[in-house]
């Protein structure tokens, strides 16, 4: 006999969550807020296309039984991530970026089996941090992640947990008769440099990142047949200068950047920033300076490059 269970978990971005946030001397495109997910799981992939969270946590797991003995077992799942902020003329946004699943081994005991899941992401939300001794913020992107447990036992019952999540924002946990179990998350803007993949400022963490992001722009971003074109921007050295034309867009890979205006530094961008937009959309003139903090590499991106969904969506942006 086969018993079949299932987990969810969605994260998403509640109202009161936007008000909450540190306001930084910077125009970002600061993702929606979601409406809380409804009582019964939805159809992930409809709530996706609609925008509606941040990212999701599916597991599916199954045990044979046979004399009261679990004789085998499997597992699948996946992770769907929202696709962050829409362009605006005036504002720097940040790329979703997916991590990879980690999926361990199932652990099988006397009558049950247990399976483990976490799926996570940059999820497109602006991360103002204070630079110490500086009057302005370091601004990156905020990483989500959860972690469900799944057990399922010979006697037919289930029982499913949330054993690990991101602070910041809210989780909706889903058990096995697809209702909802439990809300957790803070609406506090908190934030944490560890997570299930190793702390966002080591160096293994940030290839993870970066790799992630260039499969990410080449798949969704770029037309088909576009190459996307890396440079490296060394310490001191200016990406854009204020005042100046250009039409290309940037994409952090790795590194950061002061924002200057007029001089001054507003703010600091890190890995996942989408820059040049105001350029792209407004009248092609830089409306900031853009100077690497350390050495940086960014990806490239000209203007006929970007597929035609893209270029719709920037043009239709500047009418709303």
């Amino acid at each position: 006999m086969r018993i079949d269970a299932s987990a969810t978990a969605i994260t998403w971005l509640p109202f009161d969550a936007l008000e909450r946030m540190h306001v930084v001397p910077l125009e970002l495109a600061v993702a929606h807020y979601d409406e809380p997910p409804p009582e019964v799981v939805p159809d992930l992939d409809e709530l996706r296309r609609r925008d509606a969270f941040r990212e999701a946590n599916e597991l599916s797991a199954w045990i044979e039984i046979d004399g009261g003995m679990i004789v085998d077992y499997g597992q699948s799942g996946r992770s769907l991530i929202g696709e962050g902020p829409e362009l605006e003329v005036r504002q720097v946004s940040f790329a979703a970026v997916e991590f990879p699943v980690i999926q361990p081994e199932p652990e099988v005991g006397d009558g049950w089996a247990r399976f483990t899941q976490t799926v996570g992401g940059r999820i497109g939300l602006p991360a103002p941090r204070r630079v110490v001794g500086r009057p302005y913020f370091h601004v990156g992107a905020v990483s989500a992640w959860t972690t469900l447990e799944l057990v399922i036992r010979a006697d037919g019952t289930s029982e499913t947990r949330l054993v690990a999540a991101s602070p910041f924002p809210r989780h909706s946990l889903y058990a096995a008769d697809r209702r909802l179990a439990g809300v957790f998350g803070a609406v506090e803007f908190e934030l944490g440099d560890g997570t299930p993949w190793g702390d966002e400022g080591t160096p293994a963490f940030a290839a993870a990142v970066e790799s992630e992001l260039e499969r990410r722009l080449a798949t969704t971003i770029l037309r088909e047949g576009a190459k996307l074109v890396r440079r490296r921007v060394a310490r001191g050295e200016t990406l854009v200068e204020q005042g100046k034309p250009g039409d290309d867009l940037f994409v952090v890979l790795d590194g950061v950047f002061d924002v200057e205006v007029d001089g001054e530094v507003m703010a600091q961008v890190g890995s996942g920033a989408i820059l040049g937009e105001r350029a792209v959309l407004g009248d092609g003139r830089r409306t900031a300076t853009l100077r690497a903090a350390r050495s940086s590499r960014v990806a490239v991106i000209r203007p006929d490059e970007i597929g035609r969904p893209h270029l719709a969506e920037i043009s239709a942006s500047r009418t709303r």
